[in-house]
């Protein structure tokens, strides 16, 4: 490991937490956390390489796979979940491995995240390929759980990305690239789930959106693959809908029963006048892109 973490060192501005009134203590942090955002920005080649590696795995096929500890490992589950819902995606293409496992969500696992070998173990038992993808998550940028899995993945062919928030972390060793976010020293000393885990979760918000953008999931700034899942879901794909075609709501929801739910193919059948089976096709044979299926220009 190297010898000084910036995650790990003191912040000065932060020295007299304790001594605080509620008030500094809230703007303090505010502050901090305002540093984030630049710090995301200065690694934004690096993060759309990531991007276009993760598409393309994506786009083959391939699964993306996050790996990581604690808080790390917690986002990474966090970001994986909420594909489905928000994209249509597999539950199977974006992936959290957590070292610890599912019960490492609600609290720590004494010692997980110190073996490599339950990292390489845990690809091991998905059956990671040489056409997925696999993010390494650790702040610190030496959680030998993330360094083993990601040796592994390396070992299969799998692409390689490592995430941290240190310089010259180690993690760039055991990745075929690392984007490298550097928010300084947390407020509370050591505590790397606030400005970090910030940063963390700022990354894979914009790596799953950049991918699934790239793939075709979106229309503009519409999610128009997303899937209707609860109440909120299916009103927004009514609105969706309505805003791309001009239907009233009671058309809107009636031309989404006949569509089976599908956005995409609901929009499609109203605008060329297809039935929802010839809709589908359509739909299917643009490799899931409205755009396309529309025959619009990009």
């Amino acid at each position: 490991m190297q010898k000084k973490l910036t995650t790990e060192s003191t912040n000065p501005e932060s020295e007299d937490l304790d001594r605080m009134s509620t008030m500094e203590l809230v703007q303090l942090i505010n502050a901090e956390d305002g540093k984030v955002a630049n710090a995301v920005a200065q690694q934004a080649a690096e993060i759309a390489k990531a991007i276009d590696i993760i598409a393309s795995r994506l786009s083959n096929g391939g699964r993306l796979v996050y790996v990581g500890a604690g808080t790390s490992g917690r986002l990474g589950v966090l970001d994986a979940a909420e594909c489905p819902p928000t994209f249509n995606a597999d539950p199977e293409q974006v992936i959290g491995l957590i070292a610890g496992g599912p019960g490492a969500l609600l609290e720590a696992v004494e010692g997980a995240e110190d073996s490599a070998e339950f990292g390489a173990n845990d690809l091991d038992a998905i059956q990671l390929s040489a056409g997925d993808a696999v993010v390494g998550i650790a702040a610190s940028g030496a959680t030998p759980y993330v360094l083993g899995a990601l040796d592994r993945a390396r070992e299969l062919g799998a692409a390689t990305i490592g995430f941290s928030c240190n310089r010259d972390a180690p993690i760039a060793d055991h990745a075929d690239m690392a984007i490298t976010v550097v928010v300084g020293p947390e407020v509370l000393t050591g505590s790397t789930r606030m400005k970090a885990g910030t940063a963390t979760k700022m990354v894979l918000n914009i790596l799953t959106t950049g991918a699934m953008v790239r793939l075709g999931k979106t229309y503009g700034n519409l999610m128009v693959d997303l899937q209707a899942t609860n109440e909120k879901l299916l009103r927004r794909s009514v609105g969706l809908v309505q805003k791309l075609t001009g239907l009233a709501e009671v058309e809107a929801e009636e031309l989404l029963r006949h569509c089976n739910g599908e956005v995409k193919t609901a929009i499609v059948s109203h605008k060329l006048g297809l039935k929802a089976r010839e809709a589908r096709e359509r739909v299917q044979i643009a490799d899931g892109r409205l755009r396309a299926a529309l025959q619009e220009n990009d």
